[in-house]
């Protein structure tokens, strides 16, 4: 079976130099003409400017979901992920969901999200305490 390298999620975004300041100003991506990636690759992004505001269409929240989203990145601990939150709020980053650890059998999971210009939600979350 051939081995995909790695995927990027299309964004049509409302205002194309917006989003690209904010994925690169406040997510830390290498941003291009229209990539913007991060880790090589671990998070990534096609920015498409769209044709109508209408057509940006970011998630709704699921069934018993608190906070919808549009991407979901995982980090190796929640130290890494605590690291993260800082640097982004350093950033500026516009939190949609403050860190929250929720303990079950299994473990503990702990994540937030941040929302980009056309409220598009990037959560980020890990299983493993440090």
């Amino acid at each position: 079976m051939s081995k995909i390298q790695y995927s990027v999620q299309v964004r049509l975004v409302s205002d194309l130099a917006a989003s690209k300041e904010f994925y690169e100003k406040v997510l830390g991506c290498e941003v291009n003409d229209f990539w913007a990636v991060r880790d090589e690759f671990a998070l990534g992004f096609k920015l498409l400017q769209a044709a109508e505001p209408g057509d940006v269409q970011p998630n709704q929240k699921g069934k018993d979901q608190a906070t919808a989203w549009d991407t979901y990145a995982y980090m190796d601990t929640h130290g890494d992920l605590d690291r993260l939150y800082e640097e982004l709020k350093a950033g500026g980053a516009h939190f949609i969901q403050e860190p929250v650890l929720t303990e079950a059998e299994w473990g503990a999971w702990k994540e937030f999200a941040v929302a980009d210009p056309d409220h598009y939600s990037i959560g980020f979350g890990s299983g493993k305490r440090n």
